[in-house]
């Protein structure tokens, strides 16, 4: 790592005020993983081959020595990523796609909570004769694409679902409780609300307090935990905070996939076809959208915006970089990994990520390394290994403009429940019939092969996931 160190910009500098004595070695390891050059000098570090399905969940533990990932053939995998080793692997007991693993804090790394298409929320424990014990914690009544586990916390986390439901978790007592369900808002206080689905929710790292969800509207709704009991409920959650770009408030035709707080209590929101947005903690609008007119909203601050990539087809993560969360990552439908700075959304860095899509993102927390996932079967590794400084593609522009098109120019089509399931058996089918071909031709095993059975799957895979983030309509 220390050639890593000395590559990057000044950092002959800093390696000899470390050698001497001038700077301490944390200080000197958040300065040089802040360096830009450094984020130019990433580079294909390795790949992690194992699942047999789309990888959609990766989290290193909290020394970073491990990383855990989920996927849609139901297996949970440990890695020891540096060796590019699988060091052991289990099956999740879920009866679908993984949507979420993570690993709880100071269990020696032996509790894995994990969430899935299935609807569950599951516990596995690894024994100290090596064995893994799985069972199931709750259920929603929806998919259940994201969790949340308090910092610091053996014991405490929260899981939300397309139910609309927040749930709370203690596995001191193995217990969970319906908090709330998100409901949607309207300008008409006499028309009652609807409970939106929900994709994504995190913990305010300063407050753990405070955690916010997002889902199927535009407001990512902050929550106080304080406010609720910890009994069985079902009554509607009153957020003391909402944040939501001006030119997106009361329109009815985005959704949230991602969020993420920095370690400053800034909130990050990523929103299906549309852009990446930045809200610092004093720029929410209270506990109603709509408590202010109109003209009132056109003059709230302009949030930090990043552009540039597309996200539609999948629910997609957001993340920070860095040792004090100076970038901002993003997956995209192009295959590509965007990198930013967090100040000024200056693009640094594109990576070809995927062969069709990267979805999730997740930083080292110690050292300047990157893991990512996506529809491929293989976890990709990223590290400041290139001996040059590598500059944006020449297409970058090109890139970008297509991304911006498709945002502008994709078209929705209404359609019934009915005829989506049609739709969706009907892909069913033609998958099923291309994998029976497939598997009758004598080169089955050559790579080639084997990406476009993928590419069939995930046609299948992706269109199903969809019909409920898009509320009933069907993308052509």
């Amino acid at each position: 790592m220390e050639k890593l160190y000395k590559n990057s910009e000044n950092g002959l500098i800093e390696f000899f005020k470390r050698e001497i004595g001038f700077s301490p070695p944390t200080t000197f390891s958040r300065r040089i993983s802040a360096s830009q050059t450094l984020v130019k000098q990433m580079d294909l570090y390795g790949k992690l081959n194992g699942h047999q399905g789309c990888v959609n969940t990766i989290e290193f533990n909290s020394t970073g020595d491990l990383l855990v990932s989920g996927s849609d053939d139901k297996q949970i995998i440990f890695w020891d990523w540096a060796a590019h080793k699988l060091k052991f692997l289990y099956p999740s007991g879920h009866l679908d796609n993984i949507f979420q693993a993570r690993i709880m804090p100071f269990t020696d790394d032996r509790k894995i909570v994990t969430s899935s298409a299935d609807c569950q929320v599951r516990l596995g424990e690894v024994l100290e004769n090596g064995q893994v014990e799985t069972k199931r914690l709750a259920k929603h009544q929806g998919r259940v694409h994201n969790l949340a586990v308090e910092p610091g916390s053996p014991y405490i986390f929260y899981s939300c679902g397309e139910d609309g439901f927040v749930q709370h978790y203690d596995l001191r007592s193995n217990s969970a409780t319906k908090l709330f369900y998100c409901s949607s808002f309207t300008e008409d206080k006499q028309s009652s609300s609807n409970s939106i689905g929900l994709n994504a929710i995190v913990i305010d790292p300063r407050n753990p307090n405070y955690f916010a969800v997002g889902g199927a509207d535009a407001y990512a709704r902050v929550y106080d935990i304080r406010k609720y009991q910890l009994n069985a409920s079902t009554k509607e959650g009153s957020p003391f905070n909402m944040f939501c770009p001006r030119h997106l408030i009361r329109t009815n035709d985005v959704h949230i996939t991602a969020l993420a707080y920095s370690n400053k209590s800034e909130l990050l929101v990523s929103y299906n076809d549309e852009l990446i947005y930045l809200f610092q903690k004093n720029l929410g609008l209270g506990p109603n959208p709509f408590a202010s007119p109109p003209e009132d909203l056109q003059k709230l601050v302009e949030v930090q915006t990043y552009s540039g990539h597309r996200n539609s087809q999948t629910v997609k993560g957001v993340n920070f970089f860095g040792p004090n969360d100076e970038y901002v990552l993003s997956g995209s439908d192009c295959g590509h990994v965007f990198i930013w700075k967090k100040k000024g959304a200056e693009l640094v860095r594109l990576m070809v990520g995927d062969r069709h899509i990267v979805n999730q993102l997740e930083p080292h927390p110690v050292i300047p390394v990157l893991a990512t996932c996506g529809i491929e079967k293989s976890i990709k590794l990223w590290a400041p290994s290139s001996n040059v400084i590598k500059p944006l593609p020449e297409n970058v522009l090109e890139i970008m403009e297509a991304n911006k098109r498709g945002r502008e120019d994709h078209s929705r089509v209404t359609l019934t429940p009915d005829v989506i399931m049609h739709v969706l058996r009907l892909h069913r089918r033609q998958a099923q019939v291309y994998i029976e071909r497939r598997y009758n031709r004598e080169d089955i095993e050559s790579d080639e092969d084997v990406l476009d059975l993928d590419q069939v799957e995930v046609e299948y895979s992706l269109t199903e996931r969809e019909v409920p983030l898009r509320q009933n309509q069907f993308f052509v």
